[in-house]
């Protein structure tokens, strides 16, 4: 199975008292980083924006059991953890 992919979940505030979720993507290496989503429209409290950006995060994963994998990735194999036994 192919490596989870490393998106960070923030809150901006580009005008005093609206606040914005981005979803960021880990690139190449640790120290680089781009904008994968952000929100359209802004919220009047910070704690709304998080949790709206929350939620496009877990939009991102076909599967909650194991989150957000890297393109390429077999959706039919077993998590990490999960045991298959065979008949």
């Amino acid at each position: 199975m192919n490596k989870i992919r490393r998106i960070s979940v923030h809150v901006d505030e580009p005008d005093p008292g609206r606040f914005y979720w981005v979803l960021m993507e880990e690139g190449g290496d640790a120290s680089q980083w781009a904008e994968l989503q952000s929100a359209d429209e802004g919220y009047d409290m910070w704690l709304d924006a998080l949790q709206a950006g929350m939620r496009a995060l877990e939009r991102l994963a076909s599967d909650e059991r194991i989150g957000p994998r890297i393109a390429g990735d077999d959706e039919d194999s077993s998590p990490v953890g999960e045991t298959q036994f065979l008949s």
